[in-house]
Parts: C-alpha cells; sequence; structure tokens
C-alpha cells in the first residue's frame, strides 16, 4: 500500500463542563466527544526521499506550522523513518469552527502514517505523540466516543444510540485561549454524579460565547424550531440531534445563505479507524 484516502472526521462536544482551574493554569473539565462520518480527506502517497510535503490548496497556514505537517514529522524523527510523504488535504471543516478539524487532520496523519511507514508504535505510544501537538488530538487517536475528564486525558468509552445531526457553522471564528482565558468564564461545575443524563448537562462556555458573539447566538436560537441547540466545544459551530437523514437534511435546506452547515451520522469509532482497518484487509 504506497497511497491512501482516509477520513479525518469532524467532533462534537455533546456537553463541556468545566469544574475548576488548576495552578498550573489547566482547567479541569468533563466532556462527551461524539465522532461524526464527515470530515476532512486527506490523501497520503509515499516517496522514496525525505521529504515530507503537503498539498493543502493554500489554506493559508505556513506549511511548517500545519499540524499535519508537524504530526508527519514528529513521528519520522521519532522512528527516524528513511521515507517521505506527499500528502493532499481537501478541507471540509470550518477553521476555528470547534469540530476539531486541525487535531482530527494530525492525528489521522499519525495512524495512517504508522501503517504506511510500518512504525508499528501502539495507540498509547501515537496519543503521546500527539498530546503534544494539541490536547484533543489524542481523543481522535483513540477514536472511540468517549467522556473525557482531567484536562482532557481520562478517556472513558460510552455507547450512544445512532442519531443525525446539522451542524452549521456561522461563518466566525472564536479564539479557544480567549474563552478560557476570560474571568466570565463558568469554573466549578459540578463533577459528574454516578447515573448522570446528558439531558442534565450543558455546555459551560456557550454563554459567554454567546454574550461576545451575537451571530452564535443567532445560530443556537434559529436551531431551536427543530429541537435542543448546543454549541461544540468554544464554537463556533452549533448542532442540533435529530433522529433521521431526512430530518437533518430538512434544516440543512431551510439554513440562512449567510451561513454554512453539514448533516452526519454519529460514529462509536472514528471513520479514520475503520477506513483504515478496511483498506489493511
Amino acid at each position: 500500500m504506497t497511497s491512501v484516502s482516509i477520513t479525518a472526521p469532524a467532533k462534537l462536544n455533546l456537553f463541556l463542563h468545566i469544574n475548576n482551574k488548576r495552578d498550573d493554569g489547566y482547567h479541569e473539565l468533563e466532556t462527551l466527544f461524539t465522532f461524526l462520518d464527515f470530515g476532512d480527506e486527506l490523501t497520503f502517497t509515499l516517496t522514496n526521499e525525505k521529504t515530507i510535503s503537503l498539498c493543502d490548496d493554500n489554506y493559508g497556514i505556513p506549511q511548517h506550522d500545519n499540524l499535519i505537517y508537524k504530526a508527519a514529522l514528529a513521528l519520522q524523527s521519532y522512528k527516524k523513518v528513511p521515507l517521505g510523504v506527499n500528502i493532499k488535504l481537501i478541507k471540509k471543516l470550518p477553521m476555528g469552527g470547534g469540530v476539531g478539524g486541525g487535531s482530527s487532520d494530525a492525528a489521522t496523519t499519525l495512524l495512517t502514517l504508522n501503517t504506511l511507514w510500518n512504525c508499528q508504535l501502539t495507540i498509547a505510544e501515537l496519543a503521546n505523540i500527539g498530546v503534544k501537538l494539541g490536547a484533543d488530538v489524542p481523543v481522535f487517536i483513540h477514536g472511540k466516543t468517549a467522556v473525557a475528564q482531567g484536562i482532557g486525558e481520562k478517556l472513558t468509552p460510552i455507547k450512544l444510540p445512532k442519531k443525525w445531526y446539522c451542524v452549521v457553522f456561522p461563518n466566525v471564528h472564536i479564539s479557544t485561549a480567549e474563552i478560557f482565558t476570560h474571568p466570565d468564564l463558568p469554573r466549578n461545575t459540578p463533577k459528574l454524579s454516578e447515573g448522570w443524563k446528558l439531558a442534565e448537562t450543558q455546555n459551560d462556555c456557550e454563554a459567554l460565547v454567546k454574550k461576545l458573539n451575537s451571530e452564535v447566538e443567532k445560530t443556537l436560537l434559529w436551531l431551536l424550531k427543530y429541537g435542543p441547540s448546543r454549541m461544540t466545544g468554544t464554537g463556533a459551530c452549533c448542532f442540533v440531534e435529530l433522529d433521521s437523514q431526512i430530518a437533518a437534511q430538512r434544516v440543512l435546506n431551510s439554513l440562512p445563505s449567510c451561513w454554512q452547515g453539514f448533516v452526519a451520522p454519529n460514529s462509536a469509532i472514528s471513520p479514520a479507524h475503520t477506513q483504515l482497518e478496511a483498506r489493511l484487509k
């Protein structure tokens, strides 16, 4: 296998609780990650030279700052791989939308090149490389719907029923750093108790983001016509959960022209994992 195309899936935070801020500046949190069967498309082609080249249709990020390039370089250096790779990115996920595009791209790069370069690293070893690239990267490397706790490193897999989601990006970018350093961010939500229910959870960042950005508030209000709406991560993407593809598509078809969106079902296992496994058979 010298060339392969793999999906780097979107994620949603179905809730996000911030329990406290630690002395080292990190926040303790609890969140439920699920993957969607939709994402960026990455094509990897092996080369006999050691060069890593990235074609991303010029999304405005210098190659040395791109998480895809950083992930490939980190793995190549870690295992002293004598081969190189050409990587082509077809970007489908909004940048700065809170659906994990950059982290997912990095994780998918590590997972795929671990196979193509025959590095034979375990998931745990890949996650240790990935966490240096971004806090969410290990979630995509583990690739299972899970509750994350601590600073995001403690993952407990969880089963969810299949649902369809309409995800809306209101064409605004939210700075995660700005939200997590803002004095008005709630930081004292009690930790989950045994028998917790999704309906009793919330996104602790949502009220602050709405206050700082009216477009996010408009999006959440618009989605309320179709069901309980929530924001993922620190935004700006918002979503509504539905029972069928037809219902989700109906919401998307009504979307105001000033916003972008997509529909997709949740996936218990990351599509990156299932696609890689299928191509190895």
